[in-house]
């Protein structure tokens, strides 16, 4: 089953309130929440060497709980933009577009420096 990102903007939107929690919501308390979200996915791979990651990737009652977190950061990140009436596609072109111009093929295939760092 597949949806837009509009359609998941309204289910995340319906859930909320639902439950009365758009006082909780304002922009610093769901950056909070997106910050939040995604270091308890980072703590899930902490410390782990490239073998490990690989490992858990493969087991999936530990791919379940890495995608929970994923979800949790999608969820904070869609009412965020719910919230604050943003595109999330239009943000995202936009800075596409941005990094295109930062980050140019001839200069960044192949490197992971950033465009401050200066090319190889």
């Amino acid at each position: 089953m597949e949806f837009t990102i509009s359609e998941l903007k309204g289910k995340v939107q319906k859930f909320c309130e639902e439950r009365d929690w758009d006082q909780f919501h304002n922009p610093k308390d769901l950056a909070i929440g997106i910050i939040t979200e995604a270091s308890e996915l980072l703590e899930l791979f902490r410390f782990k060497s490239l073998e490990e990651m690989d490992e858990m990737l493969k087991d999936e009652k530990k791919k379940a709980l890495i995608g929970e977190e994923i979800a949790d950061v999608f969820f904070f990140l869609l009412r965020f933009v719910q919230m604050n009436n943003m595109d999330l596609s239009d943000l995202l072109l936009s800075k596409i577009k941005i990094n295109q111009d930062k980050y140019p093929i001839e200069h960044s295939k192949g490197s992971n420096k950033k465009y401050t760092e200066g090319f190889k």
